[in-house]
């Protein structure tokens, strides 16, 4: 083998390296390797070698997951089909999440409800402990009769909120104007089911028809195009191979997107906090003006 090949081949390999170092979990994932589950006995299962995972509600309690890495921007997708029938005083929650007084958090919960009846979308942002930026939504489909996949996008200029790959909320770094952003906190993935039916359904008017457990949802191909975080080693920047992974550390809404938003806030939002006049009576927050 020439010298000059064989610097080559290291010089490849080298890069590999570094890849694999920086973009650990960048492409579709198995659930034993990405995750842990981390409370409700047997009631969380990873099935199918891996490629499926299950979370289960009875009267005795829920259950929930957690991701192996930690995230410090990124594009997160998984695909979840929710609790069928009456599912009301359920609630399945998918999240990124520090820890800490002054976490961050960026929310998808799903609140069930009577048979027949839409379920609701509730998503939230907390910047250094911060909440209080609720928006809700009803689905344009039934989300427990298949699976259908729910992404974050999180960079340093904005937090992108879709469904099917249609965005529906936007959270833009507003630091310039005093509004705390995500950007300094790495996050884990976590998952739970439990039930909350002293609020989740009609405000806790409908309760949890506990003949109907167990309650189960599922979760599978999950996803992350996402810079790993570890101590001593803050992730800034990622060298993705492809120009497709590493569309997330610029992404925006462009002409399209910014309309298919507009179908949704318009069609399916049913609660927005930066309307919500009598919440702020003193005015609104500055990223609603």
């Amino acid at each position: 083998m020439s010298f000059v090949r064989s610097r080559k081949l290291s010089s490849m390999l080298l890069f590999a390296l570094l890849f694999a170092c920086l973009m650990g979990a960048s492409k579709g994932g198995n659930f034993f390797q990405d995750f842990d589950i981390t409370w409700g006995d047997q009631r969380a299962k990873i099935l199918n070698g891996g490629q499926l995972l299950t979370l289960s509600l009875d009267t005795a309690s829920g259950s929930g997951f957690q991701s192996k890495n930690e995230y410090l921007f990124g594009r997160i997708d998984m695909q979840i089909k929710l609790i069928p029938g009456n599912s009301a005083g359920t609630v399945t929650t998918y999240y990124l999440s520090s820890q800490g007084p002054t976490h961050d958090e960026i929310d998808f919960e799903f609140l069930g409800n009577a048979t027949g009846e839409p379920y609701v979308l509730h998503t939230n942002v907390f910047s250094q402990g911060k909440g209080d930026r609720e928006q809700r939504f009803y689905l344009w489909f039934d989300p427990s009769k298949a699976f259908h996949t729910y992404s974050i996008v999180w960079n340093k200029q904005l937090i992108i909120f879709l469904v099917d790959n249609i965005p529906i909320r936007v959270f833009q770094n507003l630091e310039s104007i005093g509004v705390a952003f995500p950007n300094k906190q790495a996050m884990r993935i976590y998952s739970s089911l439990w039930n909350a039916d002293d609020w989740a359904t009609r405000g806790g008017l409908v309760k949890t028809d506990w003949t109907q457990a167990p309650f189960i949802s599922s979760y599978r191909n999950f996803k992350a195009n996402a810079c790993i975080w570890s101590p001593g080693s803050p992730c800034t920047s990622t060298s993705p191979i492809s120009v497709q992974d590493n569309a997330w550390q610029v992404q925006a809404l462009d002409a399209p997107g910014r309309n298919r938003l507009r179908w949704v806030q318009q069609k399916y939002m049913i609660y927005n906090y930066c309307t919500d006049l009598k919440r702020f009576p003193q005015g609104l927050p500055p990223e609603c003006k």
